[in-house]
C-alpha cells in the first residue's frame, strides 16, 4: 500500500485545481493527491522527489486540463481490496463529463444493494482524476462529498462538459451557465 512504501517517488503537477501530488514507484502511478480538501495528501517520510519520473503523467494531465485528452493511459497501481478495485475499474467506464449515481454504479458491478460500499470505495480512490471518482453523484443527481472539495468536483465536471461537448453530457445541478 502506498502509505507505508518508502520506495516511492513523488512530484507535483501544477493544475488549475492546485498542485497535485503524484507518487509512484517509477513504473506505476500509485497516488494522485489534492492540495486541499478532506483527503489532502503530502509526501510521507522516505519518499523521494523526482518530477522526471512523472513526465508522461504530467503530459497527460496537461492534455486533460487543456481539453485535449479524453482518457488517461497510464500504468496504475490499484492497492486496494478486490471490491475497491472493481469499483475503481467501473469508475473508469463512466463516459467523460457524465455522471452516474452510487446506486447505478453498484448495480453495474453486480451489487445493487451496495451503494454505501461503493461510496466508501470511491472515497478511498487513491488516483482521483485518472480514476474519475468525481463522476459519481447522489441519488438525486446532487454533487456529494469529494476528497478534493466540492468546488474541485464542480470544476472537473464543468471542465469536462465545456472542453468535450461531444460527450453529450449535461451540466450538473447547481452549475453556473
Amino acid at each position: 500500500m502506498w502509505q507505508s512504501d518508502a520506495s516511492l517517488f513523488y512530484g507535483y503537477f501544477d493544475s488549475p485545481v492546485g498542485a497535485l501530488l503524484v507518487a509512484g514507484d517509477g513504473e506505476e502511478l500509485h497516488l494522485v493527491g489534492f492540495p486541499k480538501g478532506s483527503r489532502a495528501k503530502k509526501p510521507l517520510n522516505g519518499w523521494r522527489r523526482d518530477d522526471s519520473r512523472f513526465a508522461e503523467a504530467f503530459r497527460q494531465f496537461s492534455a486533460y486540463f487543456a481539453g485535449q485528452l479524453t482518457e488517461f493511459s497510464l500504468p496504475l497501481h490499484f492497492g486496494g481490496t478486490a471490491f475497491q478495485i472493481k469499483v475503481w475499474k467501473a469508475l473508469c467506464e463512466i463516459p467523460l463529463g457524465q455522471t452516474v449515481t452510487y446506486g447505478t454504479l453498484a448495480a453495474r458491478i453486480g451489487r445493487p444493494k451496495a451503494s454505501r460500499a461503493v461510496g466508501a470505495a470511491n472515497g478511498a480512490n487513491p488516483l482521483p482524476i485518472v480514476v474519475p471518482c468525481h463522476r459519481l453523484v447522489g441519488a438525486n443527481g446532487s454533487l456529494t462529498g469529494f476528497g478534493g472539495g466540492l468546488e474541485v468536483k464542480h470544476f472537473l465536471l464543468d471542465h469536462e462538459r465545456s472542453s468535450f461537448p461531444k460527450s453529450g453530457a449535461r451540466r450538473h445541478p447547481g452549475s453556473s451557465s
